[in-house]
């Protein structure tokens, strides 16, 4: 049953709060590392604020009120395009101040499907080696966002009520085989805590949405995936913190931390196997081969295609062009691609329409691409207590993310420093300033807030509920986040 309340402060106020925070982080940054302040410092107005009227914006930070109105400027203009009526009818969106919208709490939304979650994923986690299984489980002891199988619950309820291919079961003796092997040979498997009835039965709220059990294991099987990709990730990228802690790699060695994801990959494609679907499998093996896919994109240097034959003002746009273009398809790869198929399943599972599960795609899709731009842009803006895992690790990785990429467009020296990934002495100091001095940090959020639009606009095709609005304002709370 859902509990609502009105929302606590405007969007506007939390967009403030975000803002208080990074002004100060610029203030003490620049009283390490003094910026140019010689270039065109014009104040940009409250009219008409687009990615054309960034030409006004005044590229030097300093702790004047200057760049506190370019940023909450930008930031209130990136939020108009997701602020949304709740009362719109067939999915078309119509603008409105979000502070008269009732706040839903997903959490209490799904109760006891989300709550659970951590325990039911332990349970497909027993191990005869407990070093291992005491790592494939470090990331499940610390409390992460969980914004992954959150989507998948509110997705599977959200699609509930949505037209069907087929009619699934509402037996509870049917969704037992989610925790029944396939071949009897694989019969000693059965998990070492055995799991309660209440897994084996589908769960609904007062509006009559459900999650079926499949959609339930689907939402932890997702977790394990991405909670293994985390495990690997620390590894390649040399990681000291993860959530505020020791990292795993940190704890227990690169070689132990790299199997145990292995672990964790291996028994989410068992769980994923007795879900007996053999679209939902195909989609999982491919967000396995994306997140593999992504990571080689991301450590490989970036070739330059071909323009010999261009004129040299032609050959840098295309550049900048396909490198961006580059960025975009790793982000797809490496975040979006198990958010979006993720989400697919769910509907799948649900026996829903290709049309409905293309809109849950579709969601997913455009969400994580917000959700990582952000991501990226917290790289250059927050804190490592805020956020959680070391910032400005992307430079020194030798990455080019969203921040760097738009402001190359204006300063044509970063392009010698993203070829070189910032190995030279005073490269990474020097790109940090030059995103502060440009539209990159700004230009960032208006990207995330046009796919925060489009998911939006997606979501709003599936029919009213509770689970759709809380989609609505999780997608809204994306901009907004600071970790």
């Amino acid at each position: 049953m859902s509990t609502r309340k009105p929302a606590a402060t405007t969007i506007f106020e939390r967009v403030s709060d975000s803002f208080k925070f990074f002004k100060n982080s610029i203030s003490k940054m620049k009283a390490s590392h003094p910026i140019n302040n010689a270039r065109d410092s014009s104040a940009i107005t409250m009219s008409n604020v687009n990615v054309d009227s960034f030409k006004n914006i005044p590229p030097s930070i300093n702790t004047s009120g200057d760049i506190s109105s370019s940023w909450n400027q930008t930031i209130s203009e990136a939020e108009k395009l997701v602020q949304y009526d709740r009362s719109s009818a067939g999915g078309n969106v119509n603008f409105r101040n979000s502070s008269s919208i009732s706040y839903i709490d997903p959490i209490k939304l799904l109760g006891s499907d989300l709550l659970d979650l951590t325990r039911n994923i332990k349970r497909l986690l027993g191990s005869g080696h407990p070093l291992l299984e005491s790592i494939s489980k470090y990331y499940f002891t610390s409390q992460g966002k969980h914004i992954r199988p959150l989507l998948v619950l509110l997705i599977s309820q959200a699609t509930s009520l949505a037209p069907k291919q087929y009619q699934t079961s509402s037996s509870t003796d049917y969704y037992e085989i989610i925790d029944s092997p396939i071949s009897p040979s694989f019969s000693s498997l059965e998990l070492v805590n055995k799991s309660p009835k209440e897994i084996y039965q589908p769960s609904f709220s007062a509006q009559g949405t459900y999650i079926l059990p499949t959609q339930r294991r689907l939402a932890e099987i997702t977790e394990m995936i991405h909670t293994a990709s985390l495990l690997h990730d620390d590894v390649i990228d040399i990681s000291e913190t993860r959530r505020n802690q020791p990292s795993a790699s940190a704890n227990f060695g690169n070689k132990m931390t790299i199997l145990a994801g292995d672990f964790l990959l291996g028994r989410a494609t068992i769980a994923l196997a007795r879900l007996r679907n053999p679209e939902v499998i195909e989609l999982f093996a491919t967000i396995v081969t994306n997140l593999v896919e992504g990571e080689f994109m991301q450590l490989k240097n970036i070739n330059r295609i071909d323009n010999r034959n261009s004129s040299s003002s032609h050959k840098e746009k295309n550049e900048k062009s396909f490198t961006f273009d580059y960025y975009m398809e790793k982000t797809y790869m490496k975040t979006a691609s198990l958010i979006a198929n993720s989400c697919r399943g769910a509907s799948i599972l649900g026996g829903c329409t290709r049309e409905i599960s293309d809109i849950a795609y579709d969601y997913g899709r455009n969400l994580g691409l917000a959700f990582q731009l952000v991501d990226d842009m917290l790289d250059f803006t927050s804190s490592s207590d805020e956020f959680g895992k070391p910032v400005g690790a992307d430079l020194k990785l030798g990455l080019a993310t969203a921040p760097v990429l738009y402001a190359w467009e204006e300063f044509p020296e970063l392009g010698p420093l993203i070829d070189r990934k910032f190995k030279d002495k005073g490269d990474i100091e020097m790109t940090r300033n030059l995103v502060y001095q440009s539209k990159g940090l700004e230009k960032t959020k208006l990207l995330a807030a046009s796919h925060c639009k489009k998911a939006i606009s997606s979501i709003l095709n599936l029919p009213k509920s509770d689970a759709r609005s809380a989609l609505v304002q999780l997608t809204d709370k994306v901009l907004t986040r600071k970790k």
